[in-house]
Order: C-alpha cells, then sequence, then structure tokens
C-alpha cells in the first residue's frame, strides 16, 4: 500500500483537482439552473458512477485503448461532443423556449420531478462516460501514487474512488450554491426562460469546447 506521506501527497492533488471547474462540474450546473436541487444531485450522482466505471476501466486497462488507438479516443470523444450538443438543443427546444407554454406557471407533478431526475442520473452517466479524457486522467495521474509491490488493482481502485468522491463534494457546493438562483428562475415565466437559455447554451457550449479543445 502507499506510504502515509505519498497518500497525503494524493489527497491534497486529488483535492486541488477536484475544485477545478471542468466538463462533469459545468453539466451539474446547468441541470442544476434547469431543474433545481433535486436534478443537480442526480445528475452529480450519474457523473460520479461514471467516474468510478472510468476508474475501474483504468484499473483494468481497457482505458489503455484510449492512449494508443487514435481512433478509439476520436471516436468516444466526438460522440461526447454531439451528446453534449444534443443535449443543450433539446433543452433549448423541448423546454418551451421556441414555443412558450403555459407550463412556466405550473409546479411539476411528483412522477414529472421523478422521471427528470432518473433522466438527470442517465445523462449525467453518459456525458462523463463519453468523456476521454476523464479516463485519461485517471492513467496518468493514479499510478503516480501506486507502490507497485501491493495489490495494484485495489489501490487504483481505492484513489480512483477518493477523487470521485473529491470531485462529487466540489458538484455537491456546485449545487448549493446554484440551487437559490433555481429557485429564482423558476418562480419567474421569463426568469425560467431565460435560465432554460442559459443552461442549453451552456451544454452545447460545453460540447464546442470539448470539440475544439486538444
Amino acid at each position: 500500500m502507499t506510504d502515509p506521506q505519498t497518500f497525503l501527497v494524493f489527497l491534497t492533488a486529488a483535492l486541488g483537482l477536484a475544485v477545478m471547474p471542468g466538463p462533469g462540474m459545468v453539466y451539474v450546473l446547468a441541470r442544476t439552473l434547469r431543474g433545481g436541487r433535486r436534478e443537480g444531485i442526480f445528475s452529480a450522482l450519474g457523473t460520479s458512477i461514471a467516474g468510478l466505471l472510468h476508474t475501474l476501466a483504468a484499473a483494468l486497462g481497457i482505458s489503455v485503448i484510449l492512449t494508443t488507438s487514435a481512433l478509439a479516443f476520436s471516436v468516444v470523444k466526438w460522440l461526447g461532443v454531439i451528446y453534449l450538443i444534443y443535449l443543450g438543443v433539446r433543452t433549448l427546444v423541448s423546454d418551451g423556449i421556441v414555443e412558450p407554454s403555459s407550463a412556466d406557471t405550473l409546479s411539476p407533478s411528483p412522477v414529472s420531478r421523478g422521471m427528470a431526475a432518473q433522466q438527470a442520473l442517465r445523462q449525467g452517466i453518459i456525458t462523463e462516460v463519453l468523456n476521454p479524457k476523464t479516463a485519461l486522467f485517471f492513467l496518468a495521474f493514479i499510478p503516480q501514487f501506486i507502490n507497485p509491490d501491493g495489490y495494484v488493482f485495489w489501490q487504483f481502485m481505492l484513489l480512483g474512488t477518493i477523487t470521485t468522491i473529491f470531485t462529487s463534494g466540489m458538484d455537491i457546493v456546485v449545487i448549493t450554491l446554484a440551487t437559490p438562483l433555481s429557485k429564482r428562475l423558476q418562480q419567474r415565466g421569463g426568469l425560467a426562460r431565460a435560465g432554460r437559455i442559459g443552461s442549453g447554451t451552456a451544454l452545447i457550449g460545453l460540447g464546442v469546447y470539448v470539440a475544439i479543445d486538444r
């Protein structure tokens, strides 16, 4: 197992990296502004599950394919770009931006809130899974703190899980700070429409950023 001093360095580095905004944090922010704290939490849960999946893939060596195959990296990257832009366009079109309706003034039913939460969870998983840089991050970052004389797989899983927990913690902070603004947006039809425009635009912008970022 990693010695205490190296583990402390890892914790410090992982916490510092978790504070830095990334695609997952932007997605959680957009979902929170659009649907409130509940959707934000489920979207954060989705990105966390995806983070654990990336950890498992990296620990098993599957993610190495992304570092050795330019084609595989490009395919995953562009699938992610298309999905983010699709989510953004869908937010703009399907939530009444193009055709405003009276739905803005109605409180959503428990069933619709449940469906929205499930959708946020599912989209959070897909968005983060289709981010190849997350896989590369785990491959580049975590091995630096692994003791090769120990159980490498379980060390990788432990450190990857801790990193995901730190990232999820920062997502919760973002959700907490964004929830009051989300409530104000939802209480007023015009502001709600503006919030959905902002959320949709943020998702499209995130897709464009991923597309052009090298």
